[in-house]
């Protein structure tokens, strides 16, 4: 089979389409035929040496893919060979095929493409575990994401206002309208307006991809008993927090990762997002949100476009020999 590779770390062009072993299922896995992956942060801070994958992944880039069955290992259930699914993986996605616990995998919901169900493991995981399991969000509340345009973001934006929140966002203003149709309520320029004064004591549950330089502010923003969830840091990892003021909320600051969690984490949430999640993409009140596809080769095209922040919701690599591109 072919598989993007990291030839060293550096810039996108030290992604290289090239020829690698089969992978073998282990007892409890499937071997998927990958029809698309999607591009994730994660996987630029792989492509830079700063985020290695965890013990026993793959060594290639990609945490999600979409695809076929093609064989099943012993001690596995209620999948078989020839069913389309969509998988949350510790790496692997960029190949023509990857090898994943059965746990990880999803049905592809019936409304999407098995393309455009290559965006959805990671965001849908991601969301969930972070807003419904951990911050407890509830219909009335006020939700803040930032980075709407995203892939995240777009999900998150989606999946909130169906549980009944008041959503707001941060995003550049050539998104806003788009980001308005997907459900948001607010929209804010963060290169012209400062989001905690607009918010200063409003928001319910914040979702952060920036990290240290937005924590501050991110506190100002929280109302009484606010959880503030951080899942990344693009902006930095340090940033100062008023203990003071976050006491006087009764506020909490958690952070999470999701790639390294144990096997038996991953499959709680797989299961979690299944019942409460993929409901509401078959109904249509949630999609897959895909600025463009491309094949796998064009990996470092990909990577590229992802770090200008241009695109809108999810950038695609397709299987070149599955889906004919």
């Amino acid at each position: 089979m072919y598989a993007v590779t990291i030839t060293e770390p550096g810039g996108p062009e030290v992604l290289q389409w090239t020829e690698v072993p089969d992978p073998e299922p282990q007892p409890g896995e499937v071997l998927i035929n990958v029809t698309a992956t999607a591009v994730n942060r994660a996987d630029v801070m792989q492509r830079q040496g700063l985020y290695p994958p965890p013990p026993g992944a793959p060594p290639y880039p990609g945490l999600e893919c979409s695809g076929t069955v093609e064989a099943v290992a012993d001690g596995v259930e209620g999948w078989k060979p020839g069913d389309e699914v969509c998988a949350l993986l510790g790496g692997g996605g960029y190949a023509q095929k990857v090898a994943v616990p059965a746990s990880q995998l999803l049905p592809r919901p019936r409304t999407v493409s098995l393309v455009e169900a290559a965006a959805l493991p990671e965001v849908s995981c991601t969301v969930w575990s972070n807003v419904t399991d951990l911050a407890h969000l509830r219909a009335g509340e006020t939700f803040l994401v930032h980075g709407g345009g995203s892939g995240i973001g777009t999900f998150a934006i989606q999946y909130t206002k169906a549980l009944g929140a008041r959503v707001v966002t941060t995003a550049r203003q050539p998104k806003h309208d788009t980001l308005r149709e997907l459900g948001a309520d607010v929209t804010i320029d963060y290169s012209t307006q400062d989001f905690a004064e607009l918010l200063k004591n409003q928001v319910d549950v914040i979702l952060d991809i920036i990290g240290g330089p937005y924590l501050p502010g991110n506190v100002r923003a929280l109302a009484t008993n606010g959880r503030l969830v951080v899942i990344a840091n693009q902006g930095g990892r340090k940033g100062e927090l008023d203990l003071g003021l976050l006491l006087a909320k009764r506020g909490s600051v958690a952070a999470t990762t999701l790639r390294a969690r144990p096997i038996e984490e991953k499959a709680a949430i797989v299961r979690g997002v299944h019942q409460q999640v993929w409901p509401l993409v078959e109904d249509g009140r949630i999609r897959p949100i895909v600025d463009r596809t491309l094949p796998m080769s064009q990996a470092a095209e990909a990577h590229r476009l992802l770090e200008s922040s241009a695109h809108l919701g999810k950038i695609v690599l397709v299987n070149p020999e599955v889906a004919g591109a």
